[in-house]
This record gives C-alpha cells, structure tokens and sequence, in this order.
C-alpha cells in the first residue's frame, strides 16, 4: 500500500493513500466481488454515511464481477445509505460489478470504460453425480438469482425485463457511449455538454 508523507505537529506522517481516499469520501472496488471485499467496502460506506449523511461518497469500480450473493448485499448497502452515491467505471465493470455500478444516484464512466451484463451461471460448480432433484433446485436457485439481477438492471435502465433478458442471454459489452444510451450509465466523464462545458 502507497503511503503519502505529511508534515504536521508531530512531526512527518506516513499516510495511506487508501485512508487519503477515504478522507475525501472516495471508496474503489478494484478487484473480484468476494466477501473480504464487500465487507470492507460495507464498513467504509457504513462509516462515511454515518459522518456526514448529506456528503456524496464516490465509489470506483474495476471489477470482473464475482459473488452475487456478496455483491447483493453490497448493492442493498449502497441503495440504503443516506449519502448519495456516485458510481465511476473506471475500466471494466462486469458481470456483478456492472451491477454494483447501477447502485449510484450518479452513474459516470471514464471516456475508454465499458460495462458487460450477463446472466449468471454456474462457474465451476460441479453437477456430476447429483440426483435429478439437488440439480433441479440448483437450477431454481440460479433462476431466482437471474431473475433478481434482471429485476435490478431493469429497475435502474427503464428497460422492461424482456429487453433485459434478451441482452443478458450472452455476455454484452457496451462501451460507454452505448452504456449512455441504454440507461446505464448516466453520463461520461470528460464529455462535452451542451454549450461547450466538460462533465467532470
């Protein structure tokens, strides 16, 4: 971990830049959606929130996705949080962390990010020498899950569950000018709006 160097009364200080970030209500998912990840991501926001209700928190995501059990409760925080929360993809948010991305009041994109959705599957889970009926509620339970993640995207897109679907029968990339236009992402960072400003 990068430390920064601060003078102060006592002396100089060796300060992370993570506790720096923190500070400034910056927060980042940069990495794999694991439990370990989630709850410190959980008790970082849970503080922040509790500081100063009113302050945006920034979170930055980098993530190929992973646990949706996890990121589920990682999402539910994000929405139930007072501060209001800014997504930035800042990279490639996949899979869990493209929905963890659509948790933001703001969701913003750097110019060169993309978003890929997709429905769940089983990964490395292995079904061989299962009776029909422990397959069968794996499969409910995998059902339940696309069904609730469907349920989501289309909640934060204006999409109906049908669109959703059709889009996440295969993994989809949307860059971030496709992510725009598709009710993902809510603007581009870098962006000229009209009359010649920058979105920053």
């Amino acid at each position: 971990m990068a430390n920064r160097i601060m003078e102060s009364s006592r002396g100089y200080d060796a300060i992370s830049l993570e506790d720096e970030f923190l500070r400034n209500r910056k927060v980042f998912l940069d990495d794999t959606v694991t439990p370990e990840s989630v709850n410190e991501l959980i008790k970082q926001l849970m503080f922040l929130d509790n500081e100063d209700s009113g302050a945006e928190i920034t979170l930055y995501i980098n993530s190929p996705g992973g646990s949706v059990q996890d990121g589920l409760a990682l999402y539910d925080v994000l929405r139930l949080v007072k501060a209001p929360v800014r997504t930035v993809a800042a990279g490639m948010a996949a899979s869990m962390g493209a929905v963890l991305f659509l948790a933001g009041d703001k969701r913003e994109m750097l110019k060169h990010s993309k978003i890929m959705i997709h429905d769940p599957s089983f990964h490395s889970k292995n079904i061989g020498g299962q009776k029909s009926h422990e397959i069968q509620h794996a499969l409910d339970d995998l059902n339940e899950c696309r069904e609730a993640l469907a349920q989501i995207i289309a909640e934060r897109t204006g999409k109906s569950i049908e669109e959703v679907y059709e889009v996440t029968a295969n993994d989809t990339y949307f860059n971030a000018s496709e992510a725009l236009e598709w009710g993902l992402a809510t603007a581009i960072i870098g962006e000229k709006k009209k009359g010649g400003r920058r979105h920053e």
